[in-house]
């Protein structure tokens, strides 16, 4: 029986694990102290230990060392927030097998631990067959963990935000499953992330994750990327194509803006769907697909049905469980989180360390729309750490034209609506009918991201009237 000690000045985490890797067959202490844990080891040898990077008397880095000085045979693997992720990568290079980033999954945890026991039995046979040479490079150690922590670092960040905290509680619930998914969000907002979070939570996270941008495809096309197709099938076909569905066998395929495929692909994929057999284009031969389906659209594919663009039969067969993303508007408490995560992926693309963010920068950021959602906010970070000097602050001069503009028009916004209270009176109608409009103009353009066209036709008005109230009201757009 393997022995374990965890350490956490959580007792709930302590609990929680000590009782799941107990039924699993480990045999498990805790304690929630550094100070105690290297006691315990010096009376006890542990084969593997769980430690948080952040405890009350000490560290991880500290940790560390102290542990690979009572027993250099023991697996260490780091317990890590975001916050922490970059140190604890610093730490699996001294010497921590992995780390496993909050918060903790059960089934995730069992994996890593057979993982580092396997892989612990590996080196000794090795070892035992051919002495390892001094001086020699550590093999590269390789984990599901550490495969997928660009999916959990880099492609998605998990969000502290009310939206965000019932995101990702779907996508807990509906992974292990094997449900069709229909993934909804606007541009940006990191569907196909999500689409690799489903994936990496489920039962066939070992095999394929295949991306098909439907968006992209012309009928022509479609056919062949989807099923495939043999030599010679048609003009151009020099050779035996395997489609998306052979490549994902036994995975998951995402098929990204699904709306834009044509009605003849979409009754393919239908009979496809329905019967789990496809056939590549110019072949008879019918090929047994096990497959995994979700798709993304950045409009309700509900109301792509109702305006006929959109079979309603492969809907609902598709539709058998449905994840809404909230754009970032909506979820601005996860902007620093987000902006974090993304700095510290900048810093290591670009080999440089950003200063501070101004907090003229932070307000423009909690004011600004972000139309782009996650993927401008990302973008944003880029050329902003790009612009400034290393450890110089972030100011607005890094920031793109556009941000910069929408900033100043919503700052003389404030102004003018300060202004605006201050001469209005209650028995004052003209003022008070003014103060309504402005407020109405100003609704009406954020809702259709200050397009003038689309707002003069909400207000019902001809865009020269829009103009002159706008010239009036002192509105610069």
């Amino acid at each position: 029986m393997k022995n374990i000690l965890i350490i956490d000045d959580e007792i709930n985490i302590c609990t929680l694990l000590s009782k799941f890797l107990g039924k699993h067959g480990f045999d498990v202490d805790t304690t929630m102290t550094g100070g105690a844990a290297l006691k315990m080891m010096k009376e006890k040898a542990y084969d593997l230990v769980l430690c948080d990077y952040r405890l009350k008397d000490t560290d991880g880095a500290q940790l560390l060392q102290d542990i690979h000085q009572i027993n250099p045979a023991t697996i260490v693997i780091i317990i890590t927030g975001y916050t922490d992720v970059r140190v604890a990568v610093e730490m699996v290079k001294n010497g921590a097998y992995d780390y496993l980033s909050k918060p903790l999954y059960p089934d995730e945890i069992l994996n890593l631990v057979h993982k580092a026991f396997a892989h612990k039995e590996a080196e000794q046979e090795r070892q035992a067959v051919r002495p390892v040479e001094s001086g020699s490079e550590p093999e590269m150690r390789e984990t599901l963990l550490s495969r997928n922590q660009s999916d959990k670092n880099d492609k998605y960040v998990y969000g502290e935000s009310l939206g965000a905290k019932e995101l990702f509680r779907q996508i807990k619930l509906v992974a292990p499953t094997d449900y069709s998914v229909i993934i909804f969000g606007e541009t940006g907002t990191g569907k196909e992330s999500v689409a690799h979070l489903i994936h990496h939570h489920s039962k066939r996270n070992q095999q394929p994750f295949v991306a098909l941008d439907c968006g992209s495809l012309s009928k022509e096309l479609a056919a062949s990327e989807l099923f495939g197709h043999e030599k010679g099938s048609f003009t151009g076909a020099i050779n035996t194509k395997i489609g998306a569905f052979e490549q994902a066998q036994g995975g998951t395929l995402f098929l990204d803006e699904i709306s834009n495929l044509s009605y003849d692909i979409q009754v393919a994929l239908l009979r496809v769907l329905q019967e789990k057999l496809i056939r590549r284009v110019g072949s008879l031969k019918e090929i047994p697909i096990d497959v995994r389906i979700i798709v993304a659209s950045n409009e309700k594919l509900s109301e792509s049905v109702q305006r006929g663009k959109f079979r309603e039969d492969l809907f609902h067969r598709l539709n058998e469980f449905t994840i809404y993303i909230p754009p970032l508007r909506e979820r601005r408490e996860d902007l620093p989180l987000f902006t974090s995560a993304f700095v510290n992926q900048v810093e290591r693309e670009l080999d440089k360390s950003c200063g501070k963010i101004s907090a003229e920068v932070w307000d423009c950021f909690r004011q600004y729309n972000w139309p782009g959602n996650i993927r401008e906010l990302k973008n944003v970070i880029r050329r902003a750490c790009l612009l400034t000097p290393e450890m110089e602050d972030i100011t607005m001069s890094a920031l793109p034209l556009e941000m910069k503009e929408a900033f100043t028009q919503t700052q003389e916004e404030v102004q003018i609506s300060g202004e605006l209270a201050l001469l209005s009176n209650d028995n004052d109608l003209k003022t008070v009918a003014l103060q309504a409009e402005y407020n109405k103009i100003i609704n009406v353009l954020k809702e259709v991201k200050y397009n003038k066209t689309k707002a003069a036709q909400v207000l019902n008005i001809d865009r020269k009237t829009l103009y002159n109230k706008l010239r009036l009201l002192n509105i610069n757009y």
